[in-house]
């Protein structure tokens, strides 16, 4: 699903609501039980959802509205993708660091 929002730093729960064509109650259901959601709150409670919020929401309203998956199982898909993405992430730096002492090697 492509959802239609403005570039912004911040967007408001109804902004959000709107462009995925749900309830704001399902949004602030989705935050209590995926803990990757957590939209920042002013002191007035008002929600303010990031474009990390945002990438998270499409991936969890895919699982859940799209392919009909249970919130169980999608919360197994969410952990299993951010587990699979800092270990991406881990051999990434590690290769730079390799790469780094190489070079120093040949300096010396």
């Amino acid at each position: 699903m492509h959802v239609n929002l403005p570039e912004k730093r911040y967007y408001s729960i109804g902004e959000v609501a709107k462009a995925f064509d749900v309830q704001p109650s399902l949004l602030r259901f989705w935050e209590k039980e995926f803990k990757e959601i957590q939209p920042k709150k002013k002191t007035s409670g008002t929600r303010k959802y990031t474009p990390e919020n945002i990438l998270t929401l499409q991936f969890i309203y895919h699982l859940v509205k799209e392919k009909g998956m249970t919130l169980e199982g999608a919360k197994k898909q969410l952990q299993n993708k951010s587990n699979s993405g800092s270990k991406e992430e881990m051999l990434a730096k590690l290769e730079r660091v390799k790469a780094a002492l190489i070079q120093l090697k040949e300096k010396m």
